[in-house]
């Protein structure tokens, strides 16, 4: 159902197995670099041992092989700064009796500011919409994320999509801190639209 990897002008993304193991440890530890900042925003908390890593892997892995959903690796490619190291993870998960997709990414703070977010999420919405024939692709942020505020509006505006708005005690913290959420959408009908357009 879902590509094993997908390649982009500038990225990579493989889809999340065990080979991926040790790389994605070394940077989702307690101990990683800037691994603060980066789940600063994110309702995980970092990994604190091997087996941790292994059990995420394993749940990403029950998930796709029930359709539930994907999660890749992101790898810049040739020519890009930290070409063939892992940037962090992407996917997108489903809920198929709403016909309704969800994108989620985080990366490492060395690829922040080049826009791999909309890079990512332009071909996750075509694989959403094209291959997967869903309805509609949703991605929240939390309320205070104006970085993830300003990547996810440029891409969400070029496809033709929305601001929802913001949803109240909607993401549930690993410690059960309850935060507010801002919500956009994207309905395939808007996307292919939106591609029409810009062709």
């Amino acid at each position: 159902m879902f590509p094993e990897s997908i390649s982009t002008e500038r990225l990579s993304l493989e889809v999340l197995s065990e080979d991926h193991l040790f790389e994605l440890y070394e940077h989702v530890a307690v101990d990683a670099d800037h691994i603060d900042e980066i789940t600063e925003y994110l309702n995980w908390s970092p990994h604190r041992t091997l087996n941790d890593s292994r059990e995420f892997i394993e749940s990403t892995c029950d998930e796709r092989e029930s359709g539930r959903g994907v999660t890749y690796v992101v790898y810049p490619c040739a020519d890009e700064p930290n070409a063939g190291e892992f940037g962090g993870l992407c996917g997108l998960s489903i809920e198929w009796e709403k016909r309704t997709g969800t994108l989620g990414l985080w990366l490492r703070k060395p690829l922040w500011g080049r826009g791999y977010s909309g890079e990512r999420a332009d071909a996750l919405l075509t694989m959403a919409f094209d291959r997967l024939d869903l309805e509609l692709v949703e991605v929240f942020h939390h309320v205070d994320n104006n970085a993830s505020r300003s990547a996810i509006e440029k891409y969400v505006d070029r496809h033709g999509g929305r601001k929802e708005g913001v949803l109240r005690n909607y993401l549930v913290y690993d410690d059960g801190t309850v935060v507010d959420s801002v919500r956009y959408t994207i309905s395939q009908a808007e996307f292919k639209g939106a591609t029409t357009q810009n062709v």
